[in-house]
């Protein structure tokens, strides 16, 4: 029996243009489900956060195979890898690029490629990938086809000029005559021919995509006859088999039981070999994986028995330990700090893992999974600096958390700076504003509020305004909600990081100040009556509050202490309204999103199973005092 032909492919794409669906519908037609299999929408996004959000967090592998479809009449295998479209997962997105030897680039046939679609296709680029044009979507009403084709090659053309590489500048280059596919996922079709803005493509199916798949791309690079060489680039884990390693085989075949050397690193990055023995072989077969006997280069397949394996490291013969390059990911942007649940509160929020060392176990479990992520000692014994690319990931790994039953403190997010030269800089992200232009002065001043320079502003005749700014990483903490507010939602802003440059100054973080509850007790709907025109509140009457927790929004820029749980006296004089109805304004419930961008600098997140508080660090009023008062006594002194 021959081996199979395979072909190793990253779906890339900004977020929402289709890609997860375009997927789904490859596996449906390869008959992945089977005849009387339960079709899932969005199969890939198997995490609840996922499907909530509407993104990919992870990225995942599928094997979708075409029988007969070979060059020599074999059968196709095609790994495809899904691969998060937010800037924030970048170390998904290098992990994935790992694993693959071409892209397909999809994009929105009326949006076009957006920031995002930029920043996951400079890293194929870099890797000298091939890349296959994709527009999605070709059924929208608003669609403008040729034009999106236009901007795509624009894009490649942009990229190939920045790249450092000139074999991998010319493949950028290269990528232009590549044939375009136009498809629509939701259809299941796609053809090489346009069919026009608004239409489906004429084919009934997706077999032109294959086609070009197995035509443009290139088979993997791989001796089958060779030496065992495989890198690890994901893991997994079974309550049978243990931790799992996801491995790309670059040479040679793996076996089931076959002694291997196993090198990999210790956190100072040294080098260590040892031998290991594979004590389950599994290959992907559509979205599960089955038992095998053997995977041969080309392959993605996946192995267990190595209880301490991670990603990067390399599986290979004994005789030839030759090791990979380990995976390299961006730099941490953005940290916080996270702890136990200090909060008088505490352990009455649902949540059944309390104790610094289950969390300390968990963040450290998080790490052997998530390459861009860092975990960092604090001077305290019970919180710990986590770092991440974006805002974004440092939440999903929180709300993930939480669900998980822990109760946390979550600071406010920090920017990750560095000394270049003996300067300080900060990291800086590209941002894309639209906006329609009865907001473009409010836009205008908010990014000039957040130390944003523009670079290039355009319009398109249709009402909509695009503007690009540069702008500090800690500029875009808590930048989403004001957007949204100031532009009535219909504004759309996308980001990706710029680098380093050096400190821009102050930026004031927050024009509003905080409602302060000054004692512990139950909420009244009589103290919010009372207190409704100081400002907009968090909470419900009924609800606890305790001394230190910020139950609402003071419009002035400044903090208010104020009594929330006052009760209504009781005496024997009688009201003409005493029966009035009292209307209290709806309290705004915050997410977990909205209230780490609220956080002021001396304000921390409550984060339990059942609520979200907002709270000061000190909780003390006077000890509170004293510290703001020592704080303006060190900056006078400097």
């Amino acid at each position: 029996m021959s081996n199979p032909e395979f072909r190793n492919v990253a779906i890339v794409a900004h977020v929402d243009h289709g890609k997860t669906t375009l997927v789904n519908a490859m596996l449906e037609q390869s008959g992945v489900f089977g005849d009387h299999g339960e079709i899932t929408d969005r199969v890939m996004d198997s995490g609840d956060l996922e499907r909530e959000k509407g993104i990919t967090i992870l990225a995942k592998n599928t094997a979708i195979r075409r029988k007969g479809e070979a060059a020599d009449g074999g059968d196709l295998v095609i790994n495809v890898i899904d691969t998060p479209g937010h800037a924030d997962f970048g170390g998904e997105v290098e992990r994935a690029l790992s694993m693959v030897d071409g892209v397909v680039l999809l994009v929105d046939a009326s949006e076009g490629p957006l920031p995002q679609t930029r920043f996951v296709l400079g890293k194929a680029l870099a890797a000298s990938m091939p890349v296959i044009i994709c527009v999605n979507k070709t059924d929208r009403p608003d669609a403008r086809i040729d034009a999106v084709v236009e901007e795509a090659q624009d894009l490649l053309l942009e990229l190939a000029a920045i790249v450092e590489d000139p074999a991998a500048a010319q493949v950028a280059e290269d990528n232009l005559s590549l044939p375009v596919i136009y498809a629509s996922g939701r259809a299941g079709r796609a053809a090489t021919v346009n069919p026009g803005d608004g239409n489906l493509p004429d084919s009934p199916d997706l077999q032109p995509l294959f086609d070009v798949i197995r035509e443009v791309l290139p088979e993997p690079s791989a001796d089958v006859d060779g030496p065992l060489r495989a890198q690890v680039t994901n893991l997994d884990s079974s309550s049978f088999l243990g931790r799992i390693g996801l491995i790309r085989i670059h040479s040679g075949r793996i076996r089931k039981g076959q002694q291997v050397a196993w090198i990999h690193y210790d956190p100072d990055g040294a080098q260590h070999v040892k031998t290991a023995k594979i004590a389950e072989l599994l290959r992907t077969v559509g979205m599960t994986r089955v038992a095998a006997e053997e995977a041969v280069a080309g392959d993605i397949a996946a192995v267990s028995g190595i209880d301490e394996i991670m990603i990067g490291d390399t599986l290979c013969d004994p005789e030839h330990p030759d090791p990979m390059p380990r995976i390299t990911v961006d730099e941490p942007a953005i940290s916080m700090t996270v702890g136990v649940n200090t909060s008088p509160l505490a352990g009455r929020g649902g949540g059944d893992k309390l104790t610094a060392r289950v969390v300390k176990a968990r963040l450290d479990q998080e790490l052997v999974g998530n390459v861009s992520l860092r975990v960092l000692p604090t001077e305290r014994p019970d919180a710990w600096e986590v770092q991440g690319r974006g805002e974004m990931a440092l939440a999903v790994l929180v709300e993930t958390m939480r669900r998980e039953g822990f109760e946390l403190t979550v600071g406010k997010p920090q920017v990750v700076t560095r000394t270049i030269d003996g300067v300080l800089h900060e990291p800086t992200e590209h941002l894309v504003i639209d906006v329609p232009e009865e907001h473009l002065g409010a836009v205008t001043q908010l990014m000039a509020a957040r130390k944003g320079r523009l670079g290039q502003m355009g319009n398109h005749g249709s009402g909509w305004v695009r503007m690009e700014y540069t702008v500090p990483s800690r500029g875009l903490i808590g930048f989403r909600t004001t957007f949204m507010t100031e532009t009535k939602g219909t504004g759309i802003a996308n980001h990706y990081s710029a680098g380093y440059e050096p400190w821009a100054g102050e930026i004031k973080s927050r024009a509003t100040g905080s409602l302060v509850a000054d004692r512990s007790g139950q909420i009244t709907a009589y103290a919010l009556m009372q207190l409704s025109d100081r400002g907009s509140f968090f909470v419900e009457p009924g609800d606890q509050a305790y001394e230190g927790m910020v139950v609402g929004q003071n419009p002035r820029d400044e903090d208010m202490d104020i009594n929330i749980t006052k009760e209504k006296k009781l005496t024997n004089m009688r009201s003409a309204t005493a029966d009035a109805t009292v209307t209290l304004e709806k309290a705004r419930s915050l997410t977990l999103e909205e209230a780490m961008e609220f956080c002021g600098g001396d304000e921390c997140v409550e984060v339990t199973p059942d609520a979200i508080r907002v709270r000061k660090v000190i909780l003390d009023s006077t000890e509170r005092g004293r510290a703001r008062s020592r704080e303006k006594a060190r900056n006078r002194s400097s």
